[in-house]
């Protein structure tokens, strides 16, 4: 094990530890809230690891949702990582089978720490890649345990903790609207979500929306990739 590629991969996580030490705590109260021990919390972090998906996993497990609505709903929340995921291929192809588990742990803010790599003398760039996950991974486990058993040992009004989950989801899409060049999908996004809201009302409106969304943004994506090839012509 190399002290430099340990060091600088921990240098290279600061930013990640101290957002999802955060999130973890959140994710880690709402389940204590809802009767489950710290146990619970890590073992979820450990094995499904999914940021806003373990959020929403909070609400299906005691709502006692069926497998197939958790299937669904899982692969709504996590479609992106089949697209960027099969960017990785390249990068983790000639790893040894520490890729297995790089590609377990590839999130979101480990995809933009990996892609964007481009590490110093005396850094093992494979090494950079697995000790990254895994000290990503293990901060998010903490925040989770830290939260649970504070959840579950302090006598503490935690009413309004599982708002959380939705700030999580205002500040990415705010992110991205920043970010972004065409906020078309984002506009399609929030009212084929509302008009779903109306249609199916609160408790069924989510895996209609998800749907409907996807459906949008393909139909959006086709004048899309037309006009760039044309202006790729001219």
């Amino acid at each position: 094990m190399s002290r430099t590629t340990l060091k600088y991969s921990f240098m290279q996580s600061l930013p990640v530890m101290a957002g999802y030490i955060v999130l973890g705590t959140g994710f880690g109260v709402l389940l204590a809230d809802k009767g489950y021990s710290f146990w619970w919390a890590v073992l979820m972090s450990a094995a499904v690891y999914a940021g806003s998906l373990q959020y929403v996993g909070v609400s299906l497990l005691a709502g006692g949702a069926s497998l197939i609505s958790t299937a669904l709903m899982s692969l709504m929340v996590n479609a992106r990582h089949l697209f960027y995921g099969i960017s990785m291929l390249k990068k983790y192809r000639e790893m040894d089978g520490r890729r297995f588990y790089a590609i377990f742990a590839l999130t979101d803010e480990t995809y933009s720490l990996v892609c964007k790599a481009e590490v110093p003398d005396g850094v093992d760039l494979h090494s950079y890649y697995f000790f990254l996950s895994l000290m990503n991974q293990s901060y998010w486990i903490f925040g989770s345990f830290l939260g649970a058993f504070l959840g579950n040992t302090l006598e503490f009004n935690w009413a309004g903790i599982d708002f959380s989950m939705t700030a999580l989801f205002v500040v990415m899409f705010v992110e991205q609207w920043e970010k972004a060049d065409n906020h078309l999908p984002a506009v399609a996004g929030v009212a084929v979500s509302v008009i779903c809201l109306l249609i199916f009302g609160a408790e069924y409106f989510l895996i209609p929306s998800m749907v409907f969304i996807a459906l949008a943004l393909l139909l959006m994506r086709r004048p899309s990739d037309k006009r760039e090839r044309r202006r790729c012509h001219d």
